[in-house]
């Protein structure tokens, strides 16, 4: 269930960047791309990296509680994924160029990303040599 709260928290990111590209596309009449806009272009690459990113996360933090890891660290994995998520999403939001909030927020999903990776691996393999 704690995948459930942040596939929830994600979910709701995601429609708020969602909203974002619509409320423009409306706003200025551009129905699709980007119509050389480099406001739409940014939040229309806010949503997508979001959307790139998160059910990969979301995806081994589920594989994850379902294999019994750590409460602990599912809630870490989790809070992490958030606020990294946020973070690259306000970074991309507020300049086209590199940001601080971007770098912080793609490094940190990343790495993230990575130990999730490696956590499951291993925790595959000991399944086996305890067995």
């Amino acid at each position: 269930m704690i995948t459930m709260l942040y596939g929830g928290l994600c979910v709701l990111l995601v429609i708020f960047l969602a909203v974002r590209v619509a409320a423009w596309r409306l706003r200025h009449k551009i129905g699709l791309g980007d119509g050389g806009d480099r406001e739409l272009l940014k939040r229309m690459r806010a949503h997508a990296n979001a959307i790139e990113n998160m059910p990969l996360a979301l995806l081994l933090l589920g594989g994850m509680e379902l294999n019994g890891f750590s409460t602990n660290l599912i809630h870490g994995f989790g809070a992490t994924l958030l606020v990294s998520r946020v973070a690259h999403a306000w970074g991309v939001s507020h300049s086209s160029g590199s940001s601080k909030g971007r770098m912080v927020g793609i490094v940190f999903t990343w790495l993230l990303m990575a130990a999730m990776a490696v956590v499951v691996i291993v925790g595959y393999f000991q399944q086996f040599s305890v067995a």
